[in-house]
C-alpha cells in the first residue's frame, strides 16, 4: 500500500514539473500593446522556452507564428536622429549668386514713452499757509453762509 501511495504522489509530481516546460500562447495585456521578444511581435503566437529569475540558465524562446518589429517606429514626425530625411516639407534650393535681387523693403520703427504731467509753476496751496484762513463772502454752495430766514414774522 505504501509503495502504491509513494508512486501515485511520484507520477504527480513529476507530471506538474514537466507541464511547465511545454509551450505557450501568449496574449497581450492590452490590446494594441505588442509583446516584443528579441524584435519579433509574439502576439498571439506560440513561444517555446522558458527563461527568467527562476531559472538558472537561459534558454533562447523560439517564437513560432511571429512577426518582425522594425527598430524604428513609423511615426508622422522628423527625428533628425535618426537620420533619415523628412516625408514632406518644403525643399531647399540654393539660388545663383548672380540672380536679381528684390527691392529693399521701406524702414518701419515704432516707439512708445511715458512721462509724468507737468507741475504748475505756483502750487495751489502756499508751501507756508497762514494760521487762519478767511472763508470767502456769500455763503458758498447752497447758501450755508447766508442767515436763515426769521420766521416769526
Amino acid at each position: 500500500m505504501r509503495i502504491a501511495t509513494a508512486l501515485a504522489i511520484l507520477i504527480g509530481t513529476a507530471s506538474a514539473s514537466l507541464a511547465s516546460e511545454g509551450f505557450e500562447i501568449v496574449i497581450p495585456q492590452r490590446p494594441g500593446v505588442p509583446v516584443v521578444i528579441n524584435g519579433i511581435d509574439a502576439s498571439y503566437a506560440v513561444v517555446e522556452g522558458q527563461y527568467g529569475l527562476g531559472r538558472g540558465n537561459y534558454m533562447q524562446p523560439q517564437v513560432y507564428g511571429g512577426r518582425l518589429v522594425e527598430p524604428e517606429p513609423h511615426v508622422g514626425h522628423y527625428y533628425p536622429t535618426l537620420g533619415s530625411t523628412p516625408g514632406y516639407g518644403r525643399m531647399e534650393i540654393e539660388p545663383p549668386a548672380n540672380r536679381k535681387l528684390p527691392k529693399p523693403a521701406e524702414s518701419y520703427s515704432r516707439s512708445w514713452g511715458a512721462e509724468s504731467q507737468m507741475q504748475p509753476a505756483e502750487p495751489a496751496v502756499p508751501m507756508y499757509p497762514p494760521a487762519v484762513i478767511v472763508a470767502p463772502e456769500g455763503g458758498g454752495p447752497r447758501g450755508y453762509g447766508n442767515r436763515p430766514p426769521d420766521y416769526r414774522r
